[in-house]
């Protein structure tokens, strides 16, 4: 709509005086302000909220939801949780020309992100570092063909950081040789065994028993189960032991990281494992390569090259590699069904996203109903 305003050019009649008959010297007014129209009103009102959700997003609190079992039962497919990143300190975006509330893609061909900028790694300063057992969010270390900031959002719940000795032993986590204790709801593998009575679906649903799976043999059961639950079910009539199940020291899994013949490690035996920290400083070898070398190379930026039994960093011959960055150790609570570190390897302090600390809903994707017990459940 036009707006109707007076000129300061305008002709303004000046009156004479009755004395002289020269003009009464007299200042013109100034131009008119219009008043706001709604559509303006409320177009200010939209791009200001915006704006202020944007801010929000990026350097205080963001909402992501659960898509996997990793985290079961700590967290649940379905909710909907507040991650801080005040905590650890806010990232500055590493490809700032992006569609805000778009990540990765606006559409399967149209990418939600311009990389015409780059901007280097830079956190602010938090209120507090990364502890072990803090549940965090992360964007995937595993190679995606995307900045880091645009990398899928993974979250799992530390077991190692800088600097320490991580290592599982018969399925129980130890940092610096001291045992870390299970998380509350957390999953493990059992076997279950019956006197070939079948167990009772009701009282499994009761504890929420949602994975089951029958062995080959009769009377046995694979069932993912919290400690609580795996206590509650030894107490059944018919069943005849409840134990974890886990492989053997020295069984060799072959999809685990580092993929190394020297490595004869599996889910359950891991380890131990030194965490690298910033500034800190290993010795490197044809045998120890395969722990570093996606740091040396990916993560740190460096050209690498073996020939025969030497190393060789950025065309320089290296028995040794001083780190530039942090990094983290982390873990599934779902420990026999999770993608992570034992998988890839070390978390970057780059790839850090914020702490999770609260549910704010949760929604059961199998039957849509509300989870109310859990809506503004803390996170620990």
């Amino acid at each position: 709509m036009p707006k109707t305003r007076v000129s300061s050019h305008t002709p303004i009649p000046i009156p004479l005086s009755e004395d002289s008959g020269q003009p009464v010297s007299e200042v013109p007014p100034g131009p008119l302000k219009s008043k706001k129209t709604k559509v303006r009103e409320w177009t200010e009102a939209i791009l200001f909220a915006f704006l202020a959700v944007l801010i929000f997003r990026l350097f205080f609190f963001e909402a992501f939801t659960i898509p996997s079992s990793s985290m079961e039962k700590s967290l649940l497919k379905g909710d909907y949780i507040l991650v801080s990143k005040l905590h650890y300190g806010a990232r500055i975006p590493q490809t700032p020309l992006s569609l805000p509330f778009f990540h990765q893609r606006i559409t399967d061909r149209l990418k939600s992100y311009l990389d015409w900028i780059s901007l280097p790694y830079f956190r602010f300063p938090g209120f507090s570092s990364v502890k072990v057992n803090d549940v965090v969010v992360f964007n995937s270390p595993e190679y995606q063909e995307y900045p880091v900031d645009q990398r899928t959002y993974y979250i799992k719940r530390c077991m190692g950081t800088p600097g320490d000795t991580f290592e599982i032993r018969g399925s129980a986590v130890f940092s610096n040789g001291k045992m870390i204790e299970l998380p509350e709801q957390a999953e493990s593998d059992y076997i279950v065994k019956t006197d070939s009575s079948a167990l009772d679906s009701a009282k499994l649903e009761a504890l929420h028993v949602t994975d089951m799976n029958t062995a080959p043999v009769s009377g046995h059961y694979l069932l993912e189960l919290t400690k609580d639950a795996a206590d509650s079910i030894r107490k059944w009539k018919h069943v005849v032991s409840v134990t974890l199940n886990i492989p053997k020291k020295g069984q060799k899994d072959e999809g685990l990281f580092p993929f190394g013949k020297s490595f004869n490690w599996n889910l359950d035996n891991y380890g131990p494992l030194l965490i690298p920290q910033k500034g800190a400083s290993v010795k490197l070898s044809i045998d120890t390569l395969p722990l570093y070398q996606r740091i040396i190379t990916e993560y740190e930026h460096n050209a690498l090259e073996t020939r025969h039994d030497s190393i060789f960093i950025n065309g320089k011959y290296a028995s040794q590699y001083t780190f530039k960055m942090n990094y983290y150790f982390v873990m599934g609570d779902n420990r026999h069904f999770s993608l992570d570190s034992r998988f890839w390897g070390f978390v970057p302090e780059d790839h850090l996203v914020g702490k999770a600390v609260v549910i704010l809903t949760s929604i059961n994707p199998s039957d849509k109903h509300w989870r109310w017990d859990r809506i503004f459940k803390k996170i620990k």
